[in-house]
Protein backbone atom coordinates (compact mmCIF):
# COMPACT_ATOMS: atom_id res chain seq x y z
CA UNK A 1 0.00 0.00 0.00
CA UNK A 2 1.19 3.51 -0.83
CA UNK A 3 1.83 5.17 2.46
CA UNK A 4 0.37 8.82 2.42
CA UNK A 5 2.39 11.99 3.80
CA UNK A 6 0.75 12.39 6.88
CA UNK A 7 1.72 8.73 7.46
CA UNK A 8 5.19 8.90 6.48
CA UNK A 9 5.16 12.13 8.55
CA UNK A 10 3.51 10.91 11.32
CA UNK A 11 5.33 7.21 11.20
CA UNK A 12 8.98 9.60 11.44
CA UNK A 13 7.85 11.11 14.49
CA UNK A 14 6.28 7.94 16.30
CA UNK A 15 9.77 7.07 17.96
CA UNK A 16 9.62 5.55 21.97
CA UNK A 17 5.43 6.82 22.43
CA UNK A 18 4.57 3.25 21.29
CA UNK A 19 5.47 2.26 24.87
CA UNK A 20 3.31 4.47 26.61
CA UNK A 21 -0.33 3.75 25.41
CA UNK A 22 -2.96 4.09 28.14
CA UNK A 23 -6.38 3.52 27.14
CA UNK A 24 -10.05 4.10 28.52
CA UNK A 25 -13.28 2.48 27.27
CA UNK A 26 -16.17 4.60 27.73
CA UNK A 27 -19.85 3.23 27.65
CA UNK A 28 -22.81 5.94 28.31
CA UNK A 29 -25.99 3.63 29.06
CA UNK A 30 -29.54 4.86 28.87
CA UNK A 31 -32.02 1.87 29.37
CA UNK A 32 -29.64 -0.35 27.56
CA UNK A 33 -29.67 -3.79 29.13
CA UNK A 34 -30.95 -5.12 26.88
CA UNK A 35 -27.89 -4.18 23.84
CA UNK A 36 -25.42 -3.72 27.10
CA UNK A 37 -24.25 -7.45 28.05
CA UNK A 38 -22.80 -8.37 24.73
CA UNK A 39 -20.92 -5.25 24.22
CA UNK A 40 -19.06 -6.08 27.50
CA UNK A 41 -18.41 -9.80 26.72
CA UNK A 42 -16.75 -8.30 23.91
CA UNK A 43 -14.41 -6.42 25.65
CA UNK A 44 -11.70 -9.14 26.59
CA UNK A 45 -11.43 -10.10 23.12
CA UNK A 46 -11.87 -6.58 21.65
CA UNK A 47 -9.21 -5.34 23.64
CA UNK A 48 -6.42 -7.29 22.46
CA UNK A 49 -3.04 -5.89 22.14
CA UNK A 50 -3.48 -3.36 24.38
CA UNK A 51 -2.24 -4.02 27.63
CA UNK A 52 -3.02 -0.98 29.93
CA UNK A 53 -6.96 -0.06 29.86
CA UNK A 54 -10.11 0.04 31.93
CA UNK A 55 -13.64 0.45 31.56
CA UNK A 56 -15.74 3.25 32.66
CA UNK A 57 -19.73 2.52 32.44
CA UNK A 58 -21.77 5.79 32.82
CA UNK A 59 -25.63 5.66 33.27
CA UNK A 60 -28.00 8.15 32.76
CA UNK A 61 -30.70 6.90 34.95
CA UNK A 62 -31.66 4.22 33.48
CA UNK A 63 -34.65 2.27 34.76
CA UNK A 64 -34.23 -1.19 33.46
CA UNK A 65 -31.15 -2.03 35.54
CA UNK A 66 -28.73 -1.05 33.35
CA UNK A 67 -26.28 0.26 35.97
CA UNK A 68 -26.48 -3.21 37.74
CA UNK A 69 -25.93 -4.87 35.04
CA UNK A 70 -22.95 -3.05 34.61
CA UNK A 71 -21.31 -3.63 37.75
CA UNK A 72 -21.68 -7.28 38.22
CA UNK A 73 -20.22 -8.07 34.97
CA UNK A 74 -17.17 -10.22 35.02
CA UNK A 75 -15.05 -7.18 33.71
CA UNK A 76 -15.93 -5.21 37.03
CA UNK A 77 -15.98 -1.98 34.88
CA UNK A 78 -16.15 1.49 37.60
CA UNK A 79 -20.16 2.60 37.27
CA UNK A 80 -20.95 6.28 37.23
CA UNK A 81 -24.34 7.00 38.00
CA UNK A 82 -25.22 10.11 36.84
CA UNK A 83 -28.90 10.39 38.83
CA UNK A 84 -30.84 11.71 36.10
CA UNK A 85 -30.54 11.51 32.43
CA UNK A 86 -27.68 14.57 31.65
CA UNK A 87 -27.41 13.32 27.82
CA UNK A 88 -24.34 12.04 26.32
CA UNK A 89 -22.00 14.50 26.22
CA UNK A 90 -22.08 15.37 29.90
CA UNK A 91 -21.82 11.57 30.41
CA UNK A 92 -18.71 11.60 28.39
CA UNK A 93 -16.99 14.37 30.11
CA UNK A 94 -18.12 12.65 33.63
CA UNK A 95 -15.98 9.70 32.77
CA UNK A 96 -13.36 11.89 30.91
CA UNK A 97 -13.25 13.19 34.59
CA UNK A 98 -11.89 10.51 36.30
CA UNK A 99 -10.23 9.12 33.76
CA UNK A 100 -6.11 10.30 33.67
CA UNK A 101 -5.68 13.14 31.29
CA UNK A 102 -2.80 10.91 29.79
CA UNK A 103 -5.46 8.10 28.63
CA UNK A 104 -6.75 7.98 25.30
CA UNK A 105 -10.97 8.05 25.65
CA UNK A 106 -12.78 5.01 23.57
CA UNK A 107 -16.24 6.18 23.55
CA UNK A 108 -18.70 3.45 22.29
CA UNK A 109 -22.31 3.18 21.85
CA UNK A 110 -23.73 0.44 24.25
CA UNK A 111 -25.38 -1.66 20.99
CA UNK A 112 -22.27 -2.35 19.97
CA UNK A 113 -20.03 -5.38 19.68
CA UNK A 114 -16.31 -5.29 19.06
CA UNK A 115 -14.66 -8.16 16.69
CA UNK A 116 -11.43 -9.73 18.29
CA UNK A 117 -8.80 -7.03 18.40
CA UNK A 118 -10.50 -4.03 17.09
CA UNK A 119 -9.26 -1.59 19.81
CA UNK A 120 -5.53 -2.31 18.69
CA UNK A 121 -5.08 -0.55 15.56
CA UNK A 122 -7.23 2.44 16.91
CA UNK A 123 -4.54 3.24 19.63
CA UNK A 124 -1.43 2.42 17.22
CA UNK A 125 -3.28 5.18 14.93
CA UNK A 126 -3.45 7.72 17.63
CA UNK A 127 -0.02 7.44 18.53
CA UNK A 128 0.86 9.71 15.55
CA UNK A 129 1.25 13.24 16.67
CA UNK A 130 -1.08 14.78 14.06
CA UNK A 131 -4.09 12.31 14.94
CA UNK A 132 -6.88 13.97 17.52
CA UNK A 133 -9.46 11.13 16.52
CA UNK A 134 -9.04 7.53 15.28
CA UNK A 135 -12.47 6.09 14.12
CA UNK A 136 -13.12 2.14 13.04
CA UNK A 137 -15.15 0.39 9.96
CA UNK A 138 -18.68 -0.24 11.55
CA UNK A 139 -20.38 -3.08 10.36
CA UNK A 140 -24.51 -3.95 10.55
CA UNK A 141 -25.94 -6.70 11.82
CA UNK A 142 -26.27 -8.57 8.40
CA UNK A 143 -22.28 -8.19 7.69
CA UNK A 144 -22.03 -5.11 5.43
CA UNK A 145 -20.89 -1.72 6.03
CA UNK A 146 -22.70 1.03 7.69
CA UNK A 147 -21.80 4.29 6.16
CA UNK A 148 -20.75 6.33 9.32
CA UNK A 149 -18.15 9.05 7.91
CA UNK A 150 -19.50 12.06 7.20
CA UNK A 151 -18.30 15.62 5.62
CA UNK A 152 -19.44 18.88 6.90
CA UNK A 153 -22.80 19.98 6.75
CA UNK A 154 -23.38 22.72 4.58
CA UNK A 155 -26.44 24.06 2.15
CA UNK A 156 -25.24 21.43 -0.46
CA UNK A 157 -25.70 18.67 1.80
CA UNK A 158 -28.94 19.80 2.77
CA UNK A 159 -30.50 20.50 -0.46
CA UNK A 160 -28.75 17.77 -2.40
CA UNK A 161 -30.36 15.19 0.73
CA UNK A 162 -33.63 17.10 0.48
CA UNK A 163 -34.37 16.55 -3.65
CA UNK A 164 -32.35 13.39 -3.87
CA UNK A 165 -32.71 11.37 -0.80
CA UNK A 166 -29.50 10.66 1.41
CA UNK A 167 -28.41 7.38 -0.31
CA UNK A 168 -27.98 8.85 -3.71
CA UNK A 169 -26.58 12.57 -2.81
CA UNK A 170 -24.07 10.17 -0.63
CA UNK A 171 -22.76 8.41 -3.34
CA UNK A 172 -22.75 11.22 -5.70
CA UNK A 173 -20.39 13.03 -3.23
CA UNK A 174 -23.11 15.74 -2.50
CA UNK A 175 -24.52 14.54 0.58
CA UNK A 176 -23.45 14.47 4.42
CA UNK A 177 -23.15 11.06 4.08
CA UNK A 178 -20.24 9.34 2.42
CA UNK A 179 -21.61 6.41 0.56
CA UNK A 180 -18.92 5.16 -1.76
CA UNK A 181 -18.08 1.54 -0.73
CA UNK A 182 -14.23 1.83 -2.20
CA UNK A 183 -14.10 4.70 0.81
CA UNK A 184 -14.49 2.05 3.35
CA UNK A 185 -11.48 0.11 1.84
CA UNK A 186 -8.53 2.34 2.94
CA UNK A 187 -7.15 3.99 5.99
CA UNK A 188 -7.65 8.09 5.58
CA UNK A 189 -8.88 12.00 7.38
CA UNK A 190 -12.36 12.59 7.43
CA UNK A 191 -14.38 15.36 8.45
CA UNK A 192 -16.05 13.49 10.99
CA UNK A 193 -17.38 10.62 12.00
CA UNK A 194 -20.65 9.34 13.49
CA UNK A 195 -19.74 8.92 17.30
CA UNK A 196 -20.93 4.99 17.87
CA UNK A 197 -17.73 4.41 18.32
CA UNK A 198 -14.60 7.28 18.14
CA UNK A 199 -11.24 6.95 20.31
CA UNK A 200 -9.81 10.25 21.06
CA UNK A 201 -6.16 10.75 21.67
CA UNK A 202 -4.84 11.90 24.90
CA UNK A 203 -3.10 15.29 23.40
CA UNK A 204 -6.41 16.03 21.67
CA UNK A 205 -8.41 16.10 24.93
CA UNK A 206 -6.11 18.13 26.59
CA UNK A 207 -5.96 20.77 24.13
CA UNK A 208 -10.00 20.50 23.09
CA UNK A 209 -11.35 20.13 26.70
CA UNK A 210 -14.73 18.81 27.11
CA UNK A 211 -17.91 18.09 25.21
CA UNK A 212 -20.51 20.53 24.55
CA UNK A 213 -23.31 19.58 26.95
CA UNK A 214 -25.27 21.97 25.17
CA UNK A 215 -26.72 19.43 22.27
CA UNK A 216 -27.82 17.15 25.07
CA UNK A 217 -28.09 13.85 22.19
CA UNK A 218 -26.94 14.43 18.28
CA UNK A 219 -24.35 16.88 16.93
CA UNK A 220 -22.45 16.82 19.82
CA UNK A 221 -19.96 14.65 18.06
CA UNK A 222 -19.73 17.02 15.01
CA UNK A 223 -18.59 19.88 17.36
CA UNK A 224 -16.31 18.14 19.14
CA UNK A 225 -14.29 16.76 15.51
CA UNK A 226 -14.90 20.40 14.29
CA UNK A 227 -12.91 21.47 17.37
CA UNK A 228 -10.65 18.62 17.01
CA UNK A 229 -9.86 19.80 13.45
CA UNK A 230 -9.96 23.57 14.33
CA UNK A 231 -7.32 22.74 16.84
CA UNK A 232 -5.02 21.11 14.38
CA UNK A 233 -5.41 17.54 14.38
CA UNK A 234 -6.92 15.12 11.90
CA UNK A 235 -9.67 12.78 11.95
CA UNK A 236 -8.50 9.33 10.61
CA UNK A 237 -10.42 6.37 9.38
CA UNK A 238 -8.84 3.21 10.19
CA UNK A 239 -10.19 0.05 8.54
CA UNK A 240 -8.48 -2.40 10.55
CA UNK A 241 -10.38 -1.77 13.34
CA UNK A 242 -13.86 -3.48 13.25
CA UNK A 243 -17.14 -2.75 15.16
CA UNK A 244 -20.66 -4.21 14.62
CA UNK A 245 -23.47 -1.69 15.38
CA UNK A 246 -26.77 -3.17 16.12
CA UNK A 247 -28.50 0.30 15.63
CA UNK A 248 -30.69 3.24 17.14
CA UNK A 249 -33.74 4.53 17.02
CA UNK A 250 -33.28 8.08 15.50
CA UNK A 251 -34.68 6.90 12.28
CA UNK A 252 -37.79 5.22 14.04
CA UNK A 253 -38.68 7.38 16.94
CA UNK A 254 -40.12 10.57 16.23
CA UNK A 255 -38.94 12.63 19.45
CA UNK A 256 -35.12 11.38 18.36
CA UNK A 257 -35.32 12.43 14.97
CA UNK A 258 -36.95 15.79 15.92
CA UNK A 259 -34.49 16.23 18.26
CA UNK A 260 -31.58 15.00 16.11
CA UNK A 261 -33.08 17.66 13.24
CA UNK A 262 -33.11 20.24 15.58
CA UNK A 263 -29.35 20.06 16.91
CA UNK A 264 -28.23 19.59 12.85
CA UNK A 265 -30.26 23.60 12.54
CA UNK A 266 -28.40 24.68 15.97
CA UNK A 267 -24.99 23.55 14.68
CA UNK A 268 -25.46 24.93 11.44
CA UNK A 269 -26.37 28.02 12.72
CA UNK A 270 -22.90 28.32 15.27
CA UNK A 271 -21.18 28.93 12.07
CA UNK A 272 -22.70 30.09 9.75
CA UNK A 273 -24.73 33.74 9.60
CA UNK A 274 -28.92 34.40 9.33
CA UNK A 275 -29.16 34.07 5.59
CA UNK A 276 -27.01 30.81 5.15
CA UNK A 277 -29.28 29.21 8.01
CA UNK A 278 -32.35 30.33 6.91
CA UNK A 279 -31.69 28.16 3.06
CA UNK A 280 -30.22 25.20 5.08
CA UNK A 281 -32.81 25.03 7.21
CA UNK A 282 -35.28 25.29 4.55
CA UNK A 283 -33.36 22.72 2.66
CA UNK A 284 -33.76 20.57 6.07
CA UNK A 285 -37.79 21.40 6.04
CA UNK A 286 -38.11 20.75 2.18
CA UNK A 287 -36.47 17.40 2.87
CA UNK A 288 -39.14 16.14 5.24
CA UNK A 289 -42.07 17.60 3.52
CA UNK A 290 -41.19 15.74 0.47
CA UNK A 291 -41.15 12.56 2.98
CA UNK A 292 -44.13 13.79 5.83
CA UNK A 293 -46.11 10.73 3.42
CA UNK A 294 -43.84 8.19 4.87
CA UNK A 295 -44.11 8.45 8.35
CA UNK A 296 -44.56 10.03 11.95
CA UNK A 297 -40.33 10.54 11.71
CA UNK A 298 -40.45 12.91 8.90
CA UNK A 299 -43.87 14.89 9.84
CA UNK A 300 -41.76 15.19 13.41
CA UNK A 301 -38.93 16.60 11.44
CA UNK A 302 -40.53 19.02 9.46
CA UNK A 303 -42.57 20.58 12.47
CA UNK A 304 -38.91 20.80 14.47
CA UNK A 305 -37.46 22.31 11.08
CA UNK A 306 -40.46 24.96 10.89
CA UNK A 307 -40.31 25.59 14.45
CA UNK A 308 -38.59 28.14 16.53
CA UNK A 309 -35.40 26.59 17.85
CA UNK A 310 -34.99 25.67 21.64
CA UNK A 311 -31.49 24.12 23.77
CA UNK A 312 -32.18 20.56 23.38
CA UNK A 313 -32.86 20.64 27.51
CA UNK A 314 -35.85 22.54 27.04
CA UNK A 315 -36.64 20.60 23.77
CA UNK A 316 -36.79 17.30 26.05
CA UNK A 317 -38.51 19.00 28.82
CA UNK A 318 -41.33 20.26 26.35
CA UNK A 319 -41.44 16.62 24.76
CA UNK A 320 -41.66 15.20 27.81
CA UNK A 321 -44.66 17.01 29.22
Amino acid sequence: MTETLWERRNRQRQGSDQAGCRLAVVIVTFNSARVLPPLLDSLPAGMNGVDDFEVVVVDNDSRDGSAELAADHPIRPKVVRMGRNAGYAAAINAAASIVDADRDLLVLNPDLRLYPGAAQPLVECALMPSVGIAVPRNFREDGTTDPTLRREPSMLTAWAEAVLGGSLAGRLGWGEIIDEPQRYDCRGSVEWATGSALLVSARARRMVGEWDESFFLYSEEVDYQRRVREAGFDIVYEPRAQVMHAGGESGTNPRLFALMTANRIRYFRRHHGLMETALFRLGIAFGQAARAWRGATHRAGLRCALAPLRSAQEFMTRQSG
